[in-house]
C-alpha cells in the first residue's frame, strides 16, 4: 500500500462535501479516511475522530480491506479499473448493520495519478411504511437479490418480481418504490387476483357516471392514483387475456381510458409486477400475451426461497418475534432453532411467521423450546400426512405425525420433503385445500384464518383450484 498522503485536502472539496445531504466520504488509495462531510458523522454516528481511521475499520470493524474478507471492495476495483465503482455492503451503524448503496468516484492529480476516492453513501429502504415488517437477511442468496434491487430502484425500469407465494414479493416493491426518485408519490398495490374480470378494468382505469348499472358517480382508477408513483401489479399471471392488450397500451404510451369514456389520459407511473408463476410457460401456454410480457420483464427479479437461505432464518425469526409479541421478549432455545433451520417451509416466510405466532400463543413463558416449536409445526406435518396417499407422494416418519415427535423426526420429515418432487407439493397444496373447504363450507374469512393464510391468497388458490378441476370452489 502507499503511504498516507501529508497535504490536506482542499477547502473547497470540504466545503462543497459539507453541503451535501447524503453521507460522503474521502478515502486515499491506503484505505484511510481524508475526510467525512457532516451527513456522514451525524447519519453513521461518527465523530471528526473518523478521520485517519481505515475505512473498512469504520464501516465493517474489520481489520482487512473488504476484498479481503470476502465482500467486494470499491475501492480495490477503482484502483484497478480507474473508473466508478458501485457495490451493495452491509454498513455498521448505531442502529445496527444495514445495507448500504455505495458510489465509488475516483479523483486524478494534475498527473492523472488516481490521489483520492468519494464515497457516497445511499441506505437501501428495507422498511415496509408505518413500521411494518422488512426485508432481513445476509445469506449469499438475500443478497444477490438485494444487489438486483440495489441496481434497478433508482431507475424508471419496469422490475419483474418472480418466486414463490410467500417469499415476499410485495415487501420487495416496497423497497424498490422507496429506493426510487418516486418515493414521494403514492405506492398502489393492484390485487389481480381478487378483481372479477368483469370489474378489473373499471378498478385499473376508473369509470365515469353511467358507465354502467351502478356507476352512480365518476370514479378514478388505480392507475390515477398510482400517477408519480408507483403501480404494483401483485399476482399478474391473473389478468385477464381481454385485459392485457390495454395494459400494454399503457405501458407503451402512457395513456388509458376510463370506462364510458372516449377522453385519452396521460399518466406517469412505474411498473412493478410479481407472480409466483411461470409467466414464460403461461406464454407458452397462450394464457399471458408475448408482447406484455416482454414489457414487464425488463428486469426480472427472482426472489429465493427460504429453503435456500436457511442462514437467514434466526434474525428472520428474532425480527418476527418482536412483531408477533410486542412487550414480551420471546427468544428460542438452540434446539427450537434447529427445528426451523431443518423444517423445509414451502411456505417460505409467511408460514415461518404462522408457525412463530403459533408457538407464541401456546408459549406461557418466553422461550419458545424444541418441545413447543414441534407442537406449532404439528399442522404442516399433519398436511403432510394426509397427503402421503396420494400418487408418488411422500410419507413421513410415524413419529413426525404424532403429538410431542422431537426434533430427530422433524429433521427426518424435512429430508423426507426436499426428497420430494415439486408436482407432490402441487398434488399436497391442492389436497389440503379440498379437504378445508368440506370443513368450512361458506365462510371464507373463517377458512383463510384457519389456513393462516390472507383471504387474497385463498381467493387465489380457489381460482387455481377451479381452473385444473373445473369445478366451482
Amino acid at each position: 500500500m502507499s503511504p498516507v498522503p501529508t497535504d490536506t485536502l482542499p477547502h473547497e472539496m470540504l466545503s462543497y462535501l459539507d453541503s451535501l445531504p447524503e453521507p460522503h466520504i474521502v478515502c486515499d488509495s491506503a484505505y484511510r479516511i481524508r475526510a467525512a462531510n457532516a451527513a456522514y458523522q451525524r447519519i453513521y454516528g461518527h465523530s471528526a475522530a473518523i478521520i485517519g481511521q481505515r475505512c473498512h475499520e469504520a464501516s465493517h470493524r474489520s481489520d482487512v480491506p473488504c476484498d479481503q474478507a470476502g465482500e467486494t471492495c470499491p475501492l480495490a476495483q477503482a484502483l484497478q479499473s480507474g473508473q466508478r465503482e458501485r457495490v451493495l455492503h452491509l454498513h455498521h451503524t448505531p442502529q445496527g448493520e444495514e445495507y448500504v448503496q455505495i458510489e465509488l468516484a475516483p479523483i486524478r492529480n494534475a498527473r492523472g495519478e488516481l490521489r483520492y476516492f468519494i464515497e457516497k453513501m445511499e441506505p437501501l429502504r428495507m422498511h415496509a411504511p408505518e413500521g411494518g415488517p422488512r426485508l432481513t437477511g445476509t445469506s449469499p442468496a438475500f443478497r444477490r437479490m438485494l444487489e438486483m434491487v440495489s441496481r434497478v430502484a433508482p431507475s424508471e425500469a419496469s422490475v419483474l418480481l418472480h418466486g414463490e407465494s410467500g417469499t415476499g414479493k410485495e415487501l420487495v416493491a416496497h423497497a424498490l418504490h422507496e429506493s426510487s426518485n418516486r418515493r414521494s408519490h403514492a405506492f398502489v398495490v393492484v390485487e389481480c387476483a381478487s378483481l372479477a374480470e368483469t370489474l378489473f378494468e373499471s378498478e385499473l382505469f376508473g369509470h365515469e357516471k353511467g358507465a354502467f348499472t351502478g356507476a352512480s358517480q365518476s370514479k378514478p382508477g388505480l392507475v390515477e392514483a398510482a400517477s408519480g408513483g408507483t403501480l404494483f401489479l401483485d399476482e399478474v399471471g391473473d389478468i385477464p387475456l381481454s385485459m392485457q392488450v390495454k395494459l400494454l397500451r399503457l405501458l407503451e404510451t402512457g395513456t388509458y381510458r376510463r370506462v364510458g369514456s372516449t377522453e385519452l389520459r396521460h399518466v406517469d407511473v412505474r411498473l412493478i409486477s410479481a407472480s409466483h408463476r411461470s409467466l414464460p410457460d403461461m406464454v407458452a401456454a397462450g394464457k399471458f400475451r408475448q408482447d406484455l410480457y416482454y414489457r414487464l420483464s425488463t428486469f426480472p427479479i427472482r426472489l429465493p426461497p427460504l429453503r435456500e437461505r436457511v442462514q437467514d432464518i434466526p434474525a428472520l425469526a428474532a425480527h418476527l418475534l418482536q412483531r408477533l409479541a410486542p412487550g414480551r421478549d420471546m427468544r428460542l432455545s438452540a434446539a427450537a432453532l434447529h427445528c426451523l433451520q431443518t423444517w423445509p417451509f414451502p411456505g417460505n416466510v409467511r408460514e415461518l411467521r404462522n408457525v412463530l405466532e403459533r408457538a407464541c400463543l401456546l408459549a406461557d413463558g418466553e422461550v419458545l423450546d424444541a418441545a413447543l416449536m414441534a407442537q406449532a409445526l404439528q399442522p404442516e406435518a399433519t398436511a403432510w400426512q394426509a397427503a402421503a396417499a396420494l400418487p408418488g407422494a411422500y410419507s413421513l416418519p410415524a413419529s413426525a405425525a404424532s403429538p410431542g415427535h422431537g426434533t430427530t423426526a422433524l429433521a427426518d420429515a424435512g429430508s423426507a420433503f426436499r426428497a420430494a418432487p415439486v408436482a407432490t407439493l402441487q398434488q399436497l397444496e391442492r389436497q389440503a385445500l379440498l379437504q378445508a373447504l368440506q370443513r368450512h363450507a361458506g365462510n371464507r374469512a373463517e377458512l383463510a384464518r384457519a389456513l393462516g393464510i390472507s383471504e387474497r391468497t385463498l381467493y387465489r388458490r380457489l381460482r387455481q383450484l377451479q381452473q385444473e378441476t373445473g369445478h366451482s370452489a
